[in-house]
C-alpha cells in the first residue's frame, strides 16, 4: 500500500457558514493554518502580490498555511471555510512547493463534503470577543484542541477523510507543482525530525552534521538537495513558523517566543520575523487580533 498519505494529518480548527459584506476586508494576511473556501453565494477576491483570484460561486479555494494574502468583498459573499493546522511524520508540508492561491471548480460532492463537514462538527465557527485585549486566545485555542480530542473516533476519521478529498481536488489541479518524488535520505530525515523537535534549544548546521556523520559542507549541500534550502535557513524558517503559531495562539511575549523558538536575541529574532514574514512581531499580532 502507498503510504505516502499517511506522512501527513491534519488538525481542525474551524468549520462554519458565513455571509460575509465590506466588513472583510484585511490585508497582509498570514497563518499557521489552512483556509478552504467553498463558495455559493455573491463574489469576493483573496490576493497576493503574483495573481487575484474572485471568489465566485460554485469554486473551491485554498490558502495553504503560512501563504500570504489580502481578503476582500465589496458587497455581500456566501462562504463555507474550514481552517485546520498541518502535521507531517517529516516536518515537510504537502503544500511545500505550492505556497500560493489556488482555485478549482467544485463538485456537487465538493459542497456535500462542506456541509457534511459542518454538521459532524457543530459549534466550531469563530465566536471571538469583540474586545481581543481580553480575548483568551490560548483558551480559545487549547478549547478546539480538547473539542478534537473529545470527538468519536468514526467522525474524527470521517473529519480526516473529507479534509483529504477536499485537498486532492487541489493536488490535481494544474498549478500544483508536483513534489519530487526521490526518497529522502534518513539522515536528511532524522535532521528535519530533530530540528523540530529542539527549535527551542541551540545548535548550529555543525553539530546536525556531526549527528550525521558527516562534513558541515557535505551535509549542507545534502540538505539542499532534498529539501530546497540550506539547514539555517531551514531551522530559521521553521522557528519563525513556531513564533507566528505562538503569537496566533497563545497571549506570551516577544521575549517569551524569542526564548520559545531558540533565537539568541529579541533584536534578531524580530530581524527574522520580519525577513521571513515581511512583517514585523508587533505588526503580526496586531493582524491576528483582526481576523
Amino acid at each position: 500500500m502507498d503510504k505516502r498519505i499517511w506522512r501527513h494529518w491534519f488538525s481542525l480548527l474551524h468549520v462554519d457558514y458565513v455571509q460575509l459584506n465590506h466588513r472583510w476586508n484585511y490585508n497582509g494576511i498570514i497563518s499557521p493554518y489552512y483556509r478552504l473556501y467553498y463558495i455559493d453565494s455573491g463574489e469576493g477576491f483573496i490576493a497576493n502580490e503574483n495573481k487575484t483570484l474572485k471568489l465566485m460561486p460554485g469554486y473551491l479555494y485554498l490558502i495553504p498555511s503560512f501563504t500570504l494574502c489580502n481578503l476582500n468583498c465589496p458587497t455581500a459573499l456566501g462562504q463555507y471555510f474550514i481552517q485546520f493546522f498541518e502535521e507531517s511524520a517529516d516536518g515537510i508540508s504537502l503544500f511545500q512547493d505550492n505556497r500560493d492561491l489556488m482555485k478549482v471548480k467544485a463538485s456537487d460532492l465538493d459542497a456535500d463534503n462542506f456541509k457534511r463537514l459542518l454538521n459532524i462538527n457543530p459549534g466550531r465557527g469563530i465566536n471571538r470577543s469583540d474586545n481581543p485585549n481580553v480575548y483568551e486566545k490560548d483558551i480559545y485555542y487549547r478549547e478546539y484542541q480538547e473539542l478534537n480530542n473529545q470527538q468519536h473516533l468514526s467522525k474524527h476519521m470521517e473529519t480526516q477523510g473529507i479534509i483529504f478529498q477536499l485537498l486532492s481536488r487541489f493536488l490535481g489541479s494544474e498549478t500544483f507543482q508536483k513534489p519530487n518524488n526521490i526518497s529522502i535520505p534518513s539522515k536528511v530525515l532524522e535532521a528535519i525530525s530533530f530540528i523540530q523537535i529542539n527549535l527551542k534549544n541551540s545548535f548550529n548546521v555543525s553539530e546536525l552534521a556531526l549527528r550525521a556523520n558527516q562534513h558541515p559542507d557535505y551535509f549542507s549541500r545534502l540538505f539542499l538537495k532534498y529539501t530546497g534550502e540550506r539547514p539555517i535557513t531551514f531551522i530559521n524558517r521553521k522557528r519563525i513558523e513556531r513564533a507566528q503559531y505562538l503569537i496566533t495562539t497563545t497571549r506570551m511575549s516577544n521575549e517569551e517566543i524569542t526564548l520559545e523558538t531558540g533565537f539568541d536575541s529579541l533584536p534578531y529574532f524580530s530581524r527574522m520575523f520580519k525577513k521571513i514574514t515581511g512583517l514585523t512581531p508587533g505588526q503580526y499580532k496586531a493582524q491576528t487580533k483582526n481576523i
